[in-house]
């Protein structure tokens, strides 16, 4: 922090750093808090750095943060942010859920970063709250936890609880909690010095729409696209996408060819494959689980398919 800053109402964040999390989203919830206090020359805010065992600990860019200590460490924290990234699945300390709920009790304010959601929801703490994760993990989200109210959404903030879809979105999220805790005026020079001149709302999409992740304008096209993405498990034939948009089926894969440079076919068993490699990186389901989650009729169809796009078979990577 700065030094020269005159002592205000502080509020202490804890954020508790689990294995491999994401710089980026660490980065992007720390730093504003920092800017707020440079922005209103008082301490606002301060923050401590905590892990499960005390012991520093890798982000998933290879970074290593040292941490104040573990759970026993004596602080009085008001917000507590759970920062987490790959490999959150395997995430299951029962000392840190337990600690988390010890702290739910004391009317501590918790959230989630990225994949941090996982970690409170094992936790017991996102029964009747909102809450959202990265698109990526976002089905097996829902599918570990089918009773909690999910979202798709950047962020949620739900009373003493919030969640953040990760990356930049922290920014997005740390600039609401700012404006709730000092106001526009605040928060707004916070996003000015970090050239975040279009702040999001928590309700805007994660993804980018396929227009712009794609570079496909054809409306037709961005219709069957969108058709394939949405049913993985169940792939549509290629009639039934052409009836879809409206055109022939040699029309349809000559859009294929001239937009995204690969037959209909191809594109779709791309899209099933990259879902069954989320799913089992994510998840413990079996591997014909996946492959039947994915569209493909046998395992060793699914196999073969996936050696050949990713050079090993489907155990290698769970």
């Amino acid at each position: 922090m700065d030094a020269q800053v005159v002592r205000a109402d502080i509020k202490d964040y804890g954020f508790l750093l689990i294995p491999h999390f994401s710089m980026m989203c660490f980065s992007a919830t720390i730093e504003p808090l920092r800017q707020a206090n440079r922005a209103s020359g008082k301490v606002l805010y301060r923050w401590h750095f905590l892990s499960p065992d005390g012991e520093p600990v890798q982000a998933s860019n290879g970074v290593i943060v040292i941490p104040e200590g573990g759970l026993d460490t004596e602080l009085e924290l008001n917000t507590i942010i759970v920062c987490c990234g790959i490999n959150a699945e395997r995430f299951r300390d029962t000392a840190t859920f337990s600690w988390l709920r010890r702290q739910a009790r004391k009317g501590v304010r918790i959230g989630g970063i990225s994949t941090g959601a996982i970690v409170l929801a094992r936790a017991g703490l996102l029964h009747g709250y909102r809450s959202t994760i990265h698109w990526e993990h976002l089905d097996n989200y829902c599918e570990e936890f089918p009773d909690l109210d999910v979202t798709n959404t950047l962020f949620e903030i739900d009373r003493d609880r919030f969640t953040c879809s990760g990356g930049i979105a922290s920014l997005d999220l740390m600039h609401k909690l700012i404006e709730r805790d000092h106001g526009a005026e605040v928060s707004g020079a916070v996003s000015e010095q970090f050239l975040h001149h279009h702040v999001r709302a928590a309700d805007d999409p994660q993804r980018m729409a396929l227009r712009e992740r794609l570079g496909v304008s054809h409306a037709k096209l961005l219709n069957v696209l969108e058709l394939m993405e949405a049913n993985l498990e169940e792939p549509l034939s290629r009639a039934e996408l052409a009836a879809v948009a409206g055109v022939s089926v040699r029309q349809l894969e000559r859009l294929f060819k001239t937009y995204l440079g690969r037959t209909l076919g191809h594109h779709y068993l791309d899209l099933r494959l990259k879902r069954a490699r989320l799913m089992l990186r994510q998840t413990s389901q079996s591997v014909l689980k996946v492959a039947v989650a994915c569209g493909f009729v046998s395992a060793s169809h699914f196999s073969r398919a996936y050696r050949q796009k990713f050079g090993q078979p489907p155990r290698a990577d769970r």
